[in-house]
């Protein structure tokens, strides 16, 4: 069966559209599955930063900030990332890590209820005669995803505290019964970092609102993994990080979306000069900017920022095939994101539905392969067969998972391991094969007939 199974892992990747996407990449005969934890390094990314240090920063110094277009990559790289989660531009800024975002976004989210049940007449506790002197809002609660990454749990928690609401902790499922009058806001995942499961952005999001609450998701595994359609579906805040599918590099900038009709309400609880209206103006008082422009904060980690710019470029076909990328960032715009791959052209585009529906079929192929190769109960798949529901990776419960993964990636096969028994294995389709697939569920295989 292995044969059979290789055989047929050749000719879909002969028939790959996207294939040839991987020469954008630098890589070496290991087959990483890890993309869901760090992305691999586009190949226009060195020459690029190269540029940013010598030139950019090394000859023109402080003219950068405008001759080079640093000042306005925040937003500029923000448009980028638009297309890519279902976002008209004008609405993304990037900068900060996501726990900052996070933050920023809930406790906003929290203020804008506020200010609804103050317009409402839907607060309580004002008293009279010197009886009850504070105003407790009747949107008391946050509900945040129970399964979610500890750091968002945390967060959400320290924006409870400092919003005097109480910090309710429900999974995705049980989200539309918790709903209620008490409800300010809620901070979902849109994938399950552990299990891969997708959570339905769509009907959750309209549940939320018909609660009159905001909705906050966090697009950290599926943003370039899979449609978001954060327009489409009416979000009110996400954010997500850019160095996993997006390819960005280690700890490279994230983003912060904040639908238009909200901007103006964007009330941040960390106000910084470059938020401010008049940067430059250095008043005492702060002025909010109009737009996206308040999700920013203090200066922009320009070569990170700068990195993530060009490794965004694989998305539209700039720079295809090269490392030099040289480019200033003044000189990039936004990708239309109109193509379907690389066999499409060298220079075309790829969206992102053409990668979703790749990255079904890498994981339906890998859990075929597994099911095949894998002595029967030796591992159980933790992550959904139904395509609904189901992100980007696939996870397999495993009694002695942390030494399985050592001894398989010193086989060349690198995917991560999660406390306490779970293997994960991300499918970033930019450059992941089904040859790929095939030999990791065959090394798999092996590893677990010789660990008894």
């Amino acid at each position: 069966m292995s044969s059979e199974l290789a055989l047929e892992a050749a000719k879909l990747d002969e028939a790959d559209e996207l294939a040839g996407l991987r020469d954008r990449f630098v890589l070496d005969d290991a087959v990483y599955l890890d993309g869901n934890s760090l992305g691999a390094l586009p190949a226009a990314v060195p020459g690029r930063v190269d540029d940013v240090v010598r030139r950019q920063w090394g000859s023109l110094r402080i003219r950068s900030w405008d001759e080079s277009g640093w000042w306005t990559a925040p937003e500029r790289i923000g448009d980028r990332i638009a297309p890519l989660v279902g976002a008209a531009p004008g609405q993304i800024v990037v900068g900060d890590s996501t726990s900052v975002n996070i933050f920023k976004a809930v406790v906003a989210a929290v203020r804008m209820a506020d200010e609804d049940a103050r317009e409402a007449g839907d607060a309580i506790g004002h008293g009279r005669d010197g009886e009850g002197a504070g105003e407790r809002p009747v949107r008391d609660e946050i509900l945040v995803d129970a399964t979610t990454f500890p750091t968002d749990g945390y967060i959400a928690e320290s924006a409870a505290r400092m919003t005097g609401r109480t910090l309710r902790p429900v999974t995705p499922a049980e989200v539309p019964d918790a709903l209620g009058p008490r409800t300010a806001a809620v901070l979902l995942n849109h994938v399950d970092y552990r299990t891969g499961r997708l959570h339905d952005l769509p009907s959750l999001t309209a549940a939320i609102h018909e609660a009159g609450a905001y909705a906050v998701w966090d697009l950290c595994h599926s943003a370039g993994a899979l449609p978001v359609g954060l327009d489409e579906h009416g979000v009110d805040l996400a954010v997500g990080c850019t160095y996993k599918y997006l390819n960005g590099g280690p700890g490279s900038p994230a983003y912060l979306y904040v639908r238009r009709d909200l901007q103006p309400r964007f009330d941040s609880p960390l106000p910084g000069w470059n938020s401010h209206t008049d940067p430059f103006g250095m008043r005492p008082s702060f002025e909010p900017a109009g737009g996206a422009l308040r999700g920013r904060v203090g200066t922009p980690d320009i070569l990170s920022m700068l990195a993530l710019e060009a490794a965004l470029d694989v998305w539209d076909g700039r720079g295809a095939g090269s490392e030099s990328g040289a480019g200033s960032g003044s000189e990039a715009g936004t990708g239309n994101g109109a193509g379907v791959g690389a066999k499409a052209g060298a220079e075309a585009g790829v969206t992102v539905e053409a990668v979703r529906a790749k990255s079904l079929a890498l994981t339906d192929f890998f859990l075929r392969c597994v099911a095949e190769y894998v002595p029967e109960g030796r591992v159980e798949c933790l992550t959904p067969v139904a395509h609904a529901e189901r992100g980007s990776q696939v996870a397999l419960r495993c009694d002695d998972a942390g030494d399985v993964m050592k001894r398989l990636i010193q086989q060349g096969v690198v995917g991560d391991f999660r406390h306490p028994d779970v293997l994960r294995f991300g499918f970033t389709p930019l450059y992941v094969g089904f040859a790929d697939v095939e030999r990791a569920a065959r090394v798999l295989a092996e590893t677990l007939r010789s660990a008894g």
